[in-house]
């Protein structure tokens, strides 16, 4: 028995799909089978599936005869995983190197929980990378939890592929996919409201590519209406489960939230189909809030019908419009006057024992960055480390005696551009220089 079964569905993927797969089978950690669901692809991804088969024999290959979508392929898995754990992979990402050793070793020190929630970042076509923005939430305790401990865990992304679950817990909840669009929802949700013991790891394991173009969700059609019959799903579960009915109302709101969230996106909906996908969504919101509910300010526009959600989708553009163009005037004299004082700070020479760190957009003195400045100042105790951090909370939070700067201050300009190394977990913002051998 394995201790990881990965399951990768494909469809029309052939091109990403040796890229996944090495990530995989290229990894330190080797206990482990992956389970391929050729999803009747009409491209070349079942001859590459059963071409890495004959090379592996932790690959495992189910041809399908009909095209039956991505949750039912995931589902068509099920049945032939024997590993402790269950880590579902799209077959356009990838995972991170040492990402499997790294999960394992925080399942055993864990003591095998239900689940296990991981870091990702997004990769795009360009060649940018962007880590998740709540990696924070990952690194807050090293205990196990529910979710009703620790709610804040159910802010992080709702999909499928950045868990790790436990077979036998999978298997006893008698857990599945349903078919259509969105069908990560009555999965998660249903997952991470019955679990016993969740524990987290502050890591990125995957690989989250943000294609150009081909991803299904920006595809316009009526089947972003799918979204409603999976919220559905997970009503009903909660009305099986009446130890969870707590849940209800955090439920309604993420509800409101996720189809307004749709609605808003101008490449999901047809526009002919707007009106009726908002009323529909109104209509569940009605039937759905638990009584006496607060309703949050942002998704009372529901209340009141389509042509006061147009009338503030609107008027919310042109506040944007007007803020945006105050912000170019604003920042075009800023830029003029950035431009002077980069062209005074790049003439004098780098400061060779100068370190500027920073960790999840200033934050403070956390991730990777603190490692990496604990153990500078154990080897290279020479090296001038300072903290870029995003205000006063941030700074009055840091350990005694860490040198700081405070973000966009006249300080941090001139420690960035003169700094021989920059560390950080994330991107920089805007445009910071780097000089000839920084």
């Amino acid at each position: 028995m394995p201790r990881f079964s990965v399951i990768v569905p494909c469809y029309k993927v052939q091109g990403f799909l040796r890229e996944c797969l090495d990530s995989v089978l290229d990894q330190s950690y080797r206990d482990i089978e992956v389970v391929a669901v050729d999803d009747c692809s009409p491209d070349d991804c079942g001859a590459i599936l059963d071409e890495y088969a004959a090379a592996d024999e932790r690959v495992r290959v189910l041809h399908l005869e009909d095209n039956v979508g991505l949750g039912r392929a995931r589902n068509a898995a099920l049945p032939h995983a024997t590993g402790d754990y269950l880590f579902f992979l799209d077959s356009d990402d990838t995972l991170t190197p040492g990402a499997l050793r790294a999960v394992a070793d925080r399942l055993a020190e864990a003591d095998d929980p239900d689940v296990l929630v991981f870091d990702y970042a997004r990769t795009y076509w360009w060649g940018g990378t962007r880590r998740n923005v709540l990696a924070h939430v990952l690194g807050e305790t090293d205990e196990t939890f529910t979710a009703a401990e620790r709610p804040e865990i159910l802010d992080l992304l709702m999909v499928v592929w950045n868990k790790a679950y436990r077979r036998d817990f999978v298997e006893r909840e008698g857990f599945t996919f349903p078919p259509g669009y969105y069908e990560d929802t009555p999965w998660t949700f249903p997952v991470m409201f019955a679990a016993g013991r969740i524990a987290t790891l502050d890591r990125v394991c995957l690989n989250y590519r943000q294609r150009r173009q081909g991803n299904i969700l920006s595809t316009t059609s009526r089947k972003h209406f799918d979204v409603h019959a999976q919220y559905e799903r997970v009503f009903a579960f909660l009305d099986d489960r009446p130890e969870l009915a707590r849940w209800r109302p955090f439920l309604h709101v993420k509800m409101g939230e996720h189809c307004l969230d749709v609605l808003s996106k101008p490449d999901r909906l047809p526009a002919s189909d707007k009106a009726e996908f908002f009323r529909r969504t109104a209509r569940m919101f009605r039937e759905y809030r638990p009584e006496g509910a607060e309703i949050p300010a942002e998704l009372r526009v529901l209340e009141h019908g389509y042509a006061a959600y147009r009338l503030r989708r609107e008027s919310g553009r042109a506040g944007r419009e007007l803020g945006r163009r105050a912000r170019q005037a604003r920042g075009a004299a800023a830029g003029r006057l950035g431009r002077v004082r980069t062209a005074v700070n790049t003439r004098r020479p780098l400061d060779a024992d100068l370190v500027v760190y920073s960790a999840f957009s200033h934050r403070g003195v956390l991730g990777d960055p603190a490692a990496i400045h604990r153990k500078a100042r154990e080897i290279a105790p020479h090296l001038r480390g300072v903290w870029v951090v995003r205000g006063e909370e941030e700074a009055a939070a840091l350990p005694p005696d860490t040198e700081h700067v405070l973000l966009g201050s006249a300080g941090y300009h001139r420690a960035v551009e003169r700094a021989a190394f920059l560390v950080n977990n994330v991107n920089w913002p805007w445009a910071v220089p780097k000089r000839p051998d920084s």
